[in-house]
């Protein structure tokens, strides 16, 4: 469950997270802080937008990209995880942790390059926040050309991706710190990153 604590963000980011979410409801992308670092925004659920995240990143549509929502039950609208996988996003989500489970029918293969499995992330960050309920699904992916560093402040965006993007949500530095990637249904972490020893510790004695 998320808390929403948007009446405490600033005026100015507010109306900043407003003209995002106007140009992400008109087709195009943004960039929006989250606890990790700066990610690349677009409507998940149109293949359209999604080709443009991929364009910007010159990221190979092989590699898929994962989808942020605001909380698990908005995840499990577009998700079919299993019990075990529902009740891991429950105990890890919000948070920076990138969970990999069977994707829906809304969910289009742009995103996972045609694969059956989508990563779901549910930023714990309340502008990251404020900003998916208003947009709905969103692209999660760093806001970065593929091959360079992740962004921790809107002073290192790369210009590709300054000049390709209608808004940005500017909320100061963020931790940096990249999310841990696990399939909790095969137990596996992909690549370690926050929290990487609790969910660990999760898989080898999960509660269900």
């Amino acid at each position: 469950m998320t808390v929403d604590d948007s009446d405490r963000i600033p005026a100015e980011t507010r109306a900043s997270i407003g003209r995002a979410a106007a140009a992400v409801a008109d087709g195009e992308a943004v960039v929006y802080p989250t606890e990790t670092v700066y990610g690349l925004g677009a409507d998940a659920l149109d293949p359209t937008t999604v080709e443009l995240v991929f364009e910007l990143k010159r990221r190979d549509r092989s590699d898929p990209l994962s989808l942020g929502v605001e909380s698990v039950d908005a995840a499990l609208e577009h998700t079919r995880p299993s019990d075990a996988a529902t009740a891991f996003m429950r105990t890890f989500l919000p948070g920076p942790v990138t969970v990999v489970v069977e994707r829906g029918p809304s969910v289009p293969d742009a995103l996972t390059g045609g694969r059956d499995r989508v990563g779901i992330r549910v930023p714990d960050h309340p502008v990251a926040l404020a900003l998916l309920r208003e947009t709905g699904p969103l692209t999660a992916t760093s806001a970065n050309v593929s091959g360079s560093g992740s962004v921790r402040r809107v002073g290192e965006l790369d210009a590709r991706i300054r000049a390709g993007v209608a808004a940005i949500v500017d909320d100061g530095e963020t931790a940096g710190t990249e999310s841990t990637v696990v399939d909790p249904e095969a137990g596996r972490i992909h690549r370690r990153g926050a929290m990487a020893d609790a969910i660990d510790a999760w898989l080898a004695d999960p509660p269900i």
